[in-house]
């Protein structure tokens, strides 16, 4: 196993951690939220809040795993049917197309939403935090999901050989 591997594995173990700790985090959140509700009979207002950030993030830091072991949703018919060197040219253009995306809209335009919303000051409504906090997973997960592309790219030879 080469060092680029190594560090690939170590990379998706982490991502890993962080996605079952948010997802636990959620799971605890929403039935706190269910528990206060109906046994206490109140109801407070930052678990809704803290559940729809914890599924932002769990959701866009999973889009960037799924991408990272090649698990996304895709549709193969057509590649399926290409000749093994049709096979790594599609591959390789696929990749550069989702670095692109992952550049363009996550890091960038996510970036300066991040930015945006620092340089206004916006809090969330209930847990009073910064908005960019909460948005920055976006450009996180866009470099993430470019250095995958790279690995990607880098290991394309390896399909078929």
């Amino acid at each position: 196993m080469n060092k680029s591997e190594l560090i690939f594995n170590k990379c998706n173990k982490i991502l890993e951690i962080i996605l079952i700790s948010i997802f636990a985090l959620l799971v605890l959140d929403v039935l706190f939220q269910v528990f206060s509700r109906y046994i206490l009979g109140t109801s407070f207002t930052w678990t809704e809040e803290f559940a729809r950030f914890s599924l932002i993030w769990m959701t866009v830091l999973g889009a960037a795993y799924l991408n990272a072991k090649k698990e996304h949703l895709s549709m193969d018919f057509l590649y399926d049917k290409l000749s093994v060197t049709n096979q790594k040219k599609a591959s390789i253009l696929i990749e550069i197309f989702v670095f692109l995306f992952a550049l363009i809209v996550m890091v960038i335009g996510g970036s300066n939403l991040v930015y945006t919303t620092l340089h206004l000051g916006q809090l969330s409504g209930t847990l009073r935090i910064p908005l960019g906090y909460v948005y920055a997973i976006m450009p996180f997960s866009g470099l993430l999901i470019m250095a995958f592309s790279i690995y990607h790219i880098s290991n394309i030879n390896k399909i078929n050989n």
